[in-house]
């Protein structure tokens, strides 16, 4: 007796004789053997009714066409945001700080003021030093009016005035100096980042008073590993990305390319001089820096998980008419998903891309997008 299972089955077998004919039939027919055999058995008879028909698998894939078309490698490295110019101020002279002139924060001008040192002391030694001067200066012009034009006095006397007076002159100088070293200045415009010292602070030669850091412009500095030291040159292209920016980018040129490799880390340095403008970069700032190794004008580049890889390489699949044929490539360059094949793949040949992983060489296909 008939289960009703194999009634429905054999209902829906008859539908589907009635669409497809011969296919049907195939389907009625291996029906029946189930009605007379056991689950094993009733297997083994579909497939070998299958065989019989002349039944193969088609496997639906997608394609995208093989071209050609220019392709940019990269090399991908972090780098560090540095100010073009970063400077700690130091006092040239000892004293008592007098007045602050200038607060940290505030933007300064090349040569403005930001510390007074007391300087009483000093200008009183000028004002000795100056008259001093002004005595042997006299003195030698007599000396020498006496000595050439009338020829009154020795020359050892006319010698000895004409060396007091130049020594008197360059004590002179020198105190003038220091004078004007007790007034800290700002050496290029900038921003004054930081002030260690008040009124009152007692400052000696050497200490550092203050930092002032120029931001207009700045460098990126990276590591570059060793293996790319052929490729990358100074004037070379960078793209350099801020994610504390939003994913801003900015454009720029290698400025400055290290001559020498770190030995812990097989590295060597590259700095991109950037605008700065608005001062959105701060120095120490984490930087995507993206430096172009080698464009292809005309290259063929396809997905690279589109590939197989096999013992030996890897495999394309492409397709020829509705069989699947697999090719052996040779790879170059690779850059995110995309990869470089330097042989076997030509344009315009249709390259599967969903599916390759269910295909064998010789299996029939059916494109269904692409």
């Amino acid at each position: 007796m008939r289960t009703g299972t194999m009634q429905t089955l054999e209902m829906h077998a008859m539908k589907g004789m009635k669409r497809s004919g011969i296919g049907g039939a195939v389907a009625l027919l291996t029906l029946g053997a189930l009605s007379g055999c056991g689950g094993g058995e009733a297997g083994a008879t579909a497939a070998s009714a299958q065989e019989q028909a002349g039944y193969t698998r088609v496997i639906n894939v997608e394609v995208v066409e093989v071209a050609q078309e220019p392709f940019r490698e990269e090399i991908r490295l972090t780098g560090v945001a540095r100010a073009n110019r970063d400077v700690e101020i130091a006092a040239e002279e000892s004293g008592v700080v007098r007045e602050v002139l200038v607060e940290k924060g505030s933007r300064v001008r090349e040569g403005q003021p930001i510390l007074r040192i007391d300087d009483r002391v000093l200008r009183a030694q000028v004002e000795q030093a100056r008259a001093q001067a002004e005595l042997a200066e006299q003195t030698w012009q007599r000396r020498k009016r006496l000595w050439e034009e009338d020829r009154v006095g020795s020359e050892l006397a006319y010698l000895e005035a004409r060396f007091a007076a130049e020594q008197a002159a360059a004590n002179l100088e020198a105190l003038q100096t220091r004078l004007e070293r007790t007034t800290i200045h700002a050496p290029f415009a900038g921003i004054l980042e930081d002030r260690r010292v008040e009124v009152g602070t007692m400052v000696s030669p050497g200490q550092i008073v203050a930092r002032v850091v120029e931001l207009g412009t700045v460098k990126v500095a990276a590591g570059v590993p060793e293996r790319y030291a052929p490729d990358v040159k100074a004037g070379g292209e960078v793209a350099v990305r801020f994610d504390v920016l939003s994913g801003q980018s900015f454009s720029g040129s290698i400025d400055y390319v290290g001559a020498t490799v770190n030995p812990q880390n097989r590295t060597f340095p590259i700095e991109v001089e950037m605008e700065n403008p608005q001062g959105l970069i701060k120095p120490e700032m984490v930087a995507s820096v993206v430096v172009e190794r080698r464009t292809l004008s005309e290259a063929v580049v396809v997905p690279q998980d589109a590939l197989v890889r096999v013992a030996d390489g890897y495999v394309a699949f492409v397709a020829e008419g509705d069989l699947a044929r697999a090719r052996p490539v040779e790879l170059g360059p690779a850059q995110r998903n995309q990869v470089v094949v330097q042989s076997g793949l030509e344009p315009g040949d249709r390259l599967i891309v969903v599916g390759q992983r269910t295909v064998a060489d010789g299996d029939r296909i059916a494109v269904v997008g692409g």
